[in-house]
């Protein structure tokens, strides 16, 4: 099955008369395959994202079957230019090929002659803020943890969880972790509202958790493309520095952490499992 990443979006560039121009850069997973179009911001719509789409079927001689696309604002137009070629978008943080390139163009900018000046970071995304987690869904208790990652793996793949998410490209041993690395997660005894709690990270599409220091702290749950979620806050200075120590180790185990809910600390019966990434 061939997947594709792709990206709309408005580098710091412009044409010969001065208008901005919209680049629509398309790639695959290992960067192989590269399709790159620039048009003047005037004439970017439906049909000319559908026209090089097509271009870029032509040039790999094949058809995707999906297309993964991190850019909110990009989505509208993808969507509808895959729809006329019977092609499915996949919204989705997780294009790491494509963030790769688009950094690698954005050093490139300020070496081209139509470069604008202007400073661009090209995987900025404007994020609403964050909005608080609805109270009947508010578990017992919750805490930083650390989990082996060969005890990670060894043990909750063949647990009977109801809501599980293991992409197994993400296992550490996919990515060449040592089975000693800490796995940093957050485990959420939920009590009575366990399942509830499960059921809803599950239909925003968990991406990824982020302690976010501040008056008070706080958890974020990042999901979707852009939506971000206040799971706790907190003003305690031992939890801070278990929060600063879950960043430090997302940093060593290549992003990877977890989110675990379950009903109780007696260890018996889980209710959701999500390996993240962010």
């Amino acid at each position: 099955m061939t997947l594709w990443q792709a990206d709309l979006h408005r580098p710091p560039l412009t044409d010969a008369e001065g208008e901005p121009l919209w680049e629509l850069l398309v790639c695959d997973a290992s960067l192989a395959f590269r399709y790159e179009a620039q048009t003047p911001q005037g004439a970017v719509n439906v049909g000319w994202v559908t026209a090089q789409l097509q271009a870029a079927m032509a040039q790999s001689g094949d058809t995707p079957a999906h297309i993964q696309v991190f850019r909110p604002q990009a989505l509208s137009l993808l969507t509808l230019a895959a729809e006329r070629l019977d092609v499915a978008i996949a919204p989705t943080r997780q294009t790491p090929a494509l963030h790769q390139w688009l950094r690698q163009k954005a050093q490139a900018y300020p070496t081209l002659a139509n470069f604008t000046g202007i400073a661009y970071d090209p995987l900025h995304l404007d994020s609403p803020p964050p909005l608080p987690l609805s109270e009947n869904l508010w578990g017992d208790r919750w805490g930083f943890v650390t989990l082996a990652a060969g005890d990670f793996e060894r043990t909750f793949p063949h647990e009977p969880i109801p809501i599980i998410q293991l992409p197994p490209e993400w296992l550490p041993s996919q990515l060449g972790l040592a089975s000693t690395t800490p796995l940093p997660g957050i485990v959420i005894d939920g009590g009575r509202q366990a399942m509830a709690l499960a059921q809803w990270v599950q239909s925003v599409g968990p991406a990824a958790l982020r302690y976010m220091a501040g008056d008070p702290d706080g958890l974020i749950l990042d999901a979707g493309l852009w939506d971000r979620w206040v799971m706790t806050t907190f003003a305690d200075a031992t939890m801070a520095e278990a929060g600063h120590l879950f960043e430090q180790r997302k940093v060593a185990s290549q992003g990877i952490h977890f989110l675990l809910v379950r009903p109780d600390d007696s260890g018996m019966t889980y209710t959701g499992l999500w390996l993240l990434r962010g």
